[in-house]
């Protein structure tokens, strides 16, 4: 079978994702869709006549982020018209999968030339739940007949899952809150080593003045007794009236004995913000033909599905198939980055799978960073590939939950 080489790996900083807050809110999705296009399409001196498709992720898929943001986002970048595009959603799991079927399409050996990414705007999407709330439209648009309601396998809101899973395991509050001072601290250091530049491309205003080059919402101030101050989120939230129903009677509806305890709050969940990146696939043969040194191979990728009721528990059983596929064990791995949705994400996964801890989530996570929905997948793979070469490493695992209890997950090497 053909290999599949990432040549090179880009994204924005992520900005704060409060409408008409954040450095980044004022901008339309396809900008920062189309500053990381031009910005791979510059590094390489790519002919975009030559790129055979452009796979990307957005999950809130409507009105500014609707309309196939991966092409439209392209012809915004310059990108010849031969260059085509398409956009997925796999909720938070997307830019993951982007990558994935850019892989598997020149792994197939139809395709030489891919790019993958993805691009959220969390101020918009604020925005306009914002406008749905105004009409009257229930949180999530679950209100009576709807079918992750009525499902044999009922659905809940993902900090209400998070908060139910910790009550489940054990999990204490306490241990969340470490994890998420780890995060931050990991991620300040980064930031001041310059761990995240090589990747980060700044996002320009109209006017070419900077609209933001540096990552935004980290609170390196951050301390045990802060963290232990927050009131937990979903409290409230857990039994908000959907119409005969609440996300707390969704899961007791196939857990009926579990007390959900809540854990879950702003600073060890992760942050709202604004993002875009993407990454360049290609052939041997292209990479070849064209003078392009190869940064990483793909080794294997794979999906899982899960529980959907407590949704955010795939990233195990992802992790265990893809290392199965590669013919790997967890020994093998020098770089995991399992996506720090809620805290309790990340803790279960490092404890399931019996990890170092010290080579989880090395420069933080969404935690610190935040989580631009449909774009962080493709932010992880690049920040797991720009890691493994700072630090010499061999194999990156990358992984993450997403709604409705799945998780796609992707090797890569270093070369």
């Amino acid at each position: 079978m053909p290999e599949a080489y990432i040549i090179d790996a880009v994204r924005t900083p992520r900005g704060v994702g409060k409408p008409g807050k954040g450095a980044l809110s004022h901008l339309h999705p396809q900008h920062l869709a189309a500053t990381v296009l031009k910005a791979i399409k510059d590094r390489n001196n790519l002919d975009t006549a030559t790129v055979d498709d452009i796979i990307w992720s957005t999950s809130t898929q409507v009105r500014e982020q609707g309309g196939d943001l991966g092409r439209m986002a392209a012809l915004a970048a310059g990108y010849d018209v031969a260059a085509s595009g398409t956009t997925l959603d796999r909720f938070c799991g997307g830019g993951i999968t982007s990558v994935n079927l850019a892989c598997a399409s020149v792994m197939s050996g139809m395709e030489d030339c891919v790019i993958a990414g993805g691009t959220e705007m969390m101020s918009f999407t604020i925005a306009h739940g914002a406008q749905q709330a105004a009409a009257g439209i229930s949180p999530l648009g679950m209100g009576s007949g709807n079918m992750a309601l009525d499902a044999v396998h009922p659905q809940s809101h993902q900090g209400i899952c998070g908060d139910a899973i910790a009550s489940m395991e054990g999990i204490s509050r306490e241990a969340l809150d470490a994890l998420a001072l780890v995060s931050q601290q990991r991620a300040d250091m980064a930031i001041k080593e310059g761990r995240f530049a090589k990747s980060t491309v700044p996002v320009l205003n109209d006017d070419g003045s900077v609209a933001l080059d540096r990552e935004e919402f980290p609170r390196p101030e951050t301390t045990a007794e802060g963290l232990a101050a927050l009131k937990p989120s979903f409290a409230g939230m857990a039994d908000f009236d959907l119409g005969g129903t609440t996300f707390r009677k969704q899961i007791n509806r196939r857990y009926p004995d579990l007390e959900i305890k809540h854990f879950h709050h702003a600073g060890n969940s992760s942050g709202v913000v604004d993002g875009a990146a993407a990454l360049l696939i290609v052939s041997p043969a292209y990479a070849e033909k064209h003078g392009l040194k190869p940064r990483a191979r793909i080794v294997a990728y794979a999906n899982q599905g899960d529980d959907p009721t407590l949704m955010l528990n795939a990233p195990v059983p992802a992790a265990s198939k893809v290392l199965a596929k590669a013919g790997l064990s967890k020994d093998d791995i020098d770089v995991w980055e399992i996506n720090e949705a809620f805290a309790v994400v990340a803790e279960k996964f490092i404890r399931d799978l019996d990890l170092d801890r010290a080579k989880v989530n090395i420069n933080g996570g969404s935690m610190a960073l935040g989580h631009p929905i449909g774009a962080t997948g493709s932010i992880l793979i690049g920040t797991a590939l720009d890691e493994l070469e700072r630090s010499g490493g061999r194999y990156g695992l990358v992984t993450m939950c997403a709604a409705g209890g799945m998780a796609p997950a992707i090797i890569i090497e270093r070369i």
